[in-house]
């Protein structure tokens, strides 16, 4: 087949990992995959240095001109199927769609939790003009057959597949030397684009309320709310005990340097890929019930559930983890165990081939 990826998104964060992770497992399997993507945007740079074959066109906004350009590139270039990843996108493919005498199937993949507009224009997208619609997550998938009255049949949870022979526990000691972290601390960390949903304003206010100066927390990712963040740091005289590492090509050395992994998103999940990559490392983690969290981590058994927007309950499970060390050992192995099992990268890649297979065929 040859797949066809849109994605309009400037930013980067987990929805533009998985589309780049699938991209290059449909390669190694004999596939041809295109990206289509604009030029400023952090996937395309990603893409090139991938081997991913992109092409840059002006669909970061809804306009003429990005709509002329997918209509033109279409035309030019025969495809089995297009898989849309964000609003901008998916509705240029669309409207690009009834301009053409024979379109590819659409397939929309659906990554976050956000509520859809309940509207005519909407329905159309979701149930006319795309074919089938993918999730990434169980949770996403009721959303859309109960809140928006979508059929059951033609939306498939496919949640994004982690590699686990590369993330595994590894030398935390060797991890810290490596990435030149303090060694003799208890190191609590999260791996997150830094958007205010993430919940990281709320770590930092649980983490002020932990006194024990031998706990340091660790914020690996960059993103809008970085200044804002900073300031927040500053302001509780933290700086002394917080790192802001920023985006790192490579998150497992800092996966495995961390005692304790934190999520305290509230908004907009699927089954975050960084949760995951923790639960493989053998990490506890803290998180809480957005989205399809809560198909990878049940409370008390796979990792601590905390209500979101609640430094207080979050400050209580830091500390609850930090004085027990049987715990934090027998929730990381839970967790290890269960993401071996539910979110595998060759589990994505087989679904995902599949239903690339039955709506390219249709």
């Amino acid at each position: 087949m040859h797949i066809l990826h849109t994605e309009s998104s400037l930013g980067w964060g987990g929805q533009e990992i998985r589309i780049l992770t699938e991209a290059e497992g449909m390669l190694a399997r004999g596939h041809t995959v295109t990206l289509l993507c604009p030029r400023e945007s952090t996937i395309y740079h990603e893409a090139i240095s991938r081997g991913v074959a992109v092409v840059a066109l002006p669909i970061a906004r809804k306009s003429p001109q990005g709509l002329y350009a997918i209509v033109q590139w279409l035309k030019n270039h025969r495809v089995s199927i297009v898989n849309t990843h964000s609003s901008t996108d998916s509705w240029l493919v669309a409207l690009a769609a009834c301009l053409l005498r024979n379109p590819p199937p659409i397939i929309r993949t659906r990554h976050i939790s956000a509520a859809i507009p309940d509207n005519a224009p909407t329905r159309w997208l979701y149930t006319k003009a795309s074919r089938h619609i993918v999730t990434t997550g169980e949770a996403l998938r009721q959303q859309l057959i109960a809140v928006n009255g979508y059929s059951s049949g033609r939306i498939t949870s496919i949640p994004t597949g982690i590699d686990t022979g590369r993330f595994v526990p590894g030398d935390r000691m060797k991890a810290r030397r490596k990435l030149g972290l303090v060694e003799n601390v208890f190191l609590i960390g999260i791996v997150a684009t830094l958007r205010s949903w993430k919940g990281h304003c709320y770590l930092i206010e649980a983490f002020a309320k932990l006194a024990d100066e031998h706990t340091w927390l660790v914020i690996v990712g960059d993103g809008p709310q970085r200044e804002a963040l900073k300031k927040q740091i500053a302001e509780r005289d933290l700086d002394d005990r917080i790192i802001m590492a920023g985006n790192q090509h490579d998150v497992l050395p800092w996966l495995q340097a961390m005692d304790i992994f934190v999520l305290p998103s509230y908004a907009n999940e699927g089954v975050p890929q960084a949760l995951v990559q923790a639960m493989l490392c053998a990490l506890p983690v803290i998180t809480t019930s957005v989205g399809s969290i809560q198909e990878a981590v049940q409370h008390e058994q796979t990792g601590l559930i905390v209500e979101p927007k609640n430094p207080q309950a979050l400050a209580g499970a830091m500390e609850r983890l930090l004085s027990d060390a049987s715990l934090r050992q027998r929730l990381g192995e839970a967790a290890r165990r269960y993401a071996q099992e539910r979110f595998g990268l060759t589990a994505m890649l087989d679904k995902m081939e599949a239903i690339f297979t039955e709506v390219g065929d249709a």
